[in-house]
């Protein structure tokens, strides 16, 4: 069985692995030990309200519970910008206007923002490549929409993800290489695996502060401004099935585009339904229609895949071992939602 539960300090291990797989372009997952100790501290300082809840970062852990083995993460971080400067470009337009000399020019410009200052990010996604098969991927991401929401007044009623950029096979951004060496001569890698770190300092002391127009780029680099990385397509694809759109903003390393949504416009969020806990005495092992269950906790909070055929109108029917491992017993209010939307007629 697959499983979402909060990380645990005992993950430290498996996510550490991860990140050392991860690669260039996740960002809040560098392979940095000590670092990646702090976080989960900090994701479980988070569950049990110990934080500030504008200072919350959940990290949410995908476990294969026959051989418990952590396989995958996902995180919300409740506000950022609060405490350090959150910059992205807004990609925008320059007009240059003389009447007398019938000149009416129009420059796409790029220019340095805080817009999503107090904004909540879903970010830190990365499931293990022998699991990115059959419903993982969707349940890993999707399953932090089903605490949303339970507990939207932790949040900020926009979200947001920022999506990996382009990015060659070497792991080259052609945008970092025209714009971002020119002004912090090192490597893309170095630049990325620093802001894992938290050290955010140097991009206000050297990145620059007037508009960047796009003529002035190489064709390379203006060509993947607003482009995602080939491999994060698909979770591109998904966020949008969600509800999300890009706003316009990109990242200031690679030019990712950033998508946005409203709480309450997210599919999963709008057409989610509770209903109560029914005890059942058999065990689908074959999920059609997949459902997502949560158990609605917020210290504990437990999600899983079901079948359509388990749901009776307002009840929600569970073996004994999902009812465990969901931490639930019989008359509980659960929290389902289709894993994916309905396809249009």
């Amino acid at each position: 069985m697959m499983l979402i539960r909060p990380i645990v300090a005992d993950d430290l291990e498996a996510l550490y692995c991860m990140a050392q797989s991860a690669g260039v372009g996740v960002t809040t997952l560098p392979a940095n030990e000590e670092l990646l100790a702090s976080r989960i501290e900090h994701s479980e300082r988070s569950f049990s309200r110990s934080v500030d809840p504008q200072d919350a970062y959940y990290l949410f852990a995908l476990e294969d519970t026959e051989l418990k083995r952590v396989v995958g993460v996902s995180g919300i971080m409740a506000r950022v910008g609060l405490d350090e400067v959150w910059y992205n470009y807004r990609v925008s337009t320059t007009v240059n206007a003389s009447k007398e000399l019938g000149i009416h020019k129009q420059t796409p410009t790029l220019y340095l923002t805080n817009d999503m200052t107090d904004c909540t990010e879903i970010c830190t996604l990365f499931l293990h490549a022998d699991y990115r098969n059959g419903h993982n991927g969707q349940l890993l991401s999707k399953c932090r929409f089903l605490y949303l929401a339970d507990f939207a007044e932790y949040f900020s009623s926009k979200i947001f993800a920022e999506m990996r950029g382009y990015a060659d096979e070497d792991g080259n951004s052609p945008f970092w290489e025209c714009l971002g060496r020119k002004f912090f001569t090192m490597e893309f890698s170095k630049a990325d695996y620093l802001t894992g770190l938290g050290n955010k300092a140097f991009i206000a002391e050297l990145m620059p502060k007037y508009p960047i127009y796009l003529p002035f780029l190489t064709e390379e680099a203006r060509e993947v401004i607003g482009q995602v990385h080939p491999h994060t397509r698909p979770a591109l694809a998904m966020l949008e099935s969600e509800g999300f759109n890009f706003n316009g903003l990109v990242d200031i390393f690679d030019a990712g585009p950033l998508v946005e949504v409203f709480v309450r416009n997210i599919r999963s969020v709008r057409d989610s339904i509770k209903r109560h806990v029914m005890p059942s005495q058999q065990t689908v092992s074959d999920i059609e229609t997949p459902i997502m269950v949560s158990n609605r906790s917020f210290e504990n909070f437990r999600v899983a895949l079901i079948d359509q055929s388990q749901i009776k109108q307002d009840v929600v029917s569970l073996s004994h071992e999902l009812q465990e491992n969901l931490q639930l017993e019989s008359g509980d209010m659960v929290r389902t939602v289709p894993l994916r939307a309905k396809r249009a007629e």
